[in-house]
């Protein structure tokens, strides 16, 4: 595969066109038109289209600083129901909307078609749950506590992510996530172990 600038370019040019456009009529040969390239040279420089979407993906969620710098925040001091507050007020803000359009796109599409997506499909599905368990590890909680409720925000996330999308009740969402956010802080003061 082909690096470099033109890479990095086209890269760009097909996260603005799937952030638009969406993947599921997407067609290597439209797509290159689209962006003044050609199928072949998408195919030299990614790979595949499931390798051109997965880092097309990538590339467009670094341009939503509020959802990239989302769970940055996880490790600072404080509450960790506050915590979680700001994690998700990052994760849900209007600006990572089309963001999230895309994301459940290629979400849906790589569970309905099996091995279209795997890498994708590997990396949600344990990113964000790993850094919440390691995150509730560090403050005490045990495993397999831990996992379980890293696990449980990250479905909450999800299934508000969804919620917002296609109701578009941002106060309803937050209330939501402000109530849950509580229990599950409640729930890791609970089983948390004191630092020894």
């Amino acid at each position: 595969m082909g690096t470099g600038v033109e890479r990095d370019r086209l890269l760009g040019l097909v996260a603005d066109y799937v952030l638009e456009h969406g993947i599921a009529e997407l067609t290597l040969r439209r797509l290159g038109a689209a962006i003044g390239t050609n199928n072949r040279m998408l195919l030299y420089y990614f790979g595949s289209k499931e390798q051109l979407v997965e880092q097309s993906l990538m590339a467009a969620s670094g341009r939503f600083p509020l959802f990239a710098a989302a769970m940055r925040g996880l490790d600072d001091p404080g509450p960790l129901q506050e915590r979680l507050e700001r994690c998700w007020a990052g994760i849900a803000a209007a600006e990572n909307h089309p963001f999230h359009r895309l994301f459940f796109e290629v979400y849906g599409v790589a569970l309905h078609q099996p091995g279209r997506f795997d890498g994708f499909l590997a990396r949600v599905g344990h990113d964000w749950a790993n850094l919440l368990a390691a995150q509730l590890r560090a403050e005490g909680v045990p495993d397999p506590d831990a996992a379980r409720l890293g696990r449980e925000i990250v479905a909450l996330w999800r299934g508000l992510q969804f919620d917002l999308l296609s109701t578009g009740d941002a106060e309803g969402v937050a209330a939501t996530h402000s109530a849950a956010a509580a229990t599950f802080a409640e729930r890791c003061a609970r089983v948390a172990q004191p630092a020894s």
